[in-house]
């Protein structure tokens, strides 16, 4: 250790860009050596997009920093950009990019029909407004990004981010079915019943046989399971995909339940999530 302190400082700043982010804040409390180089720009330039400044020029809010260690932090802490129709962040152990698409981002069957789709604010929210079902025989739900936006080298996954109201009806009668398409690639497809991960609720031999043959007319795939998250909302893994990093692909996520030809309603959609996968 004695030798390392006899180092150049641009040496032992070259040493910590080659950690992560968690790694040089920990590095800081080992010395003051240390301490002075965790903090110098040039080591927390290593681990920020290299388009922050056009991503901080579309931040709602003009963000305030005095280093580029405390815009790490503040970056991590998600910003709403896009004039709060998304949302950034960056994974605070990797550094790579995530955001999330609101409702407003994304196309939704009927979205602008009042009959079918209510759009309010509700508190638990991170955007001004929430798309919540009323009723609806079709559901379709399909958000675009580009690769070019988010990290190169990096495995990402979506995830469309909803709440299920008490009064739900006909969500969990027939599977809906997930896509992620990138580029020209195959579609990958999985389903997922759209339940409360703790729901409980009791069926009757004649529902469930109604269930199996509304099951039959859907695609096999993987089935998923809708997850909760710390922040209050449910999840449901829309799937995942390589961003090697190369052009500028369109990816298209999509959930969709047009097979039971039943009204369904009580879905709360808030967006969709990219996000790195570790």
């Amino acid at each position: 250790m004695e030798h390392l302190y006899d180092l150049p400082e641009d040496c032992i700043s070259s040493i910590v860009c080659l950690t992560s982010p968690p790694d040089a804040l920990t590095l800081s409390l080992v010395s003051s050596i240390f301490r002075s180089v965790a903090e110098l720009d040039c080591v927390w330039d290593a681990f920020l997009p290299c388009d922050w400044q056009h991503i901080a020029t579309k931040s709602v809010t003009p963000l305030k920093f005095s280093s580029k260690r405390d815009l790490f932090i503040c970056l991590c802490n998600s910003i709403l950009i896009d004039d709060g129709d998304k949302s950034f962040a960056l994974d605070k152990v990797t550094g790579k990019k995530s955001y999330v698409m609101s409702a407003k981002e994304l196309s939704i069957l009927y979205g602008d029909e009042l009959t079918h789709w209510n759009w309010k604010a509700i508190p638990e929210s991170r955007f001004a407004e929430v798309a919540e079902l009323k009723t609806i025989c079709r559901l379709e739900i399909e958000g675009k990004m580009k690769t070019g936006d988010l990290s190169p080298n990096t495995t990402y996954g979506a995830y469309l981010l909803m709440k299920i109201s008490d009064r739900s009806f006909g969500l969990d009668s027939i599977p809906s079915e997930v896509s992620i398409i990138v580029g020209d690639q195959e579609s990958v497809n999985s389903t997922v019943y759209l339940r409360h991960p703790r729901s409980k609720k009791l069926e009757s031999l004649f529902y469930r046989n109604r269930v199996e043959t509304l099951k039959a007319r859907v695609n096999k795939g993987e089935e998923k399971m809708v997850g909760e998250r710390e922040d209050g909302w449910l999840e449901i893994e829309l799937g995942e995909f390589f961003n090697g990093g190369y052009g500028d692909e369109e990816i298209i996520m999509k959930l969709m339940e047009v097979k039971g030809y039943h009204s369904k309603g009580g879905l709360i959609i808030e967006g969709i999530q990219l996000r790195p996968k570790h």
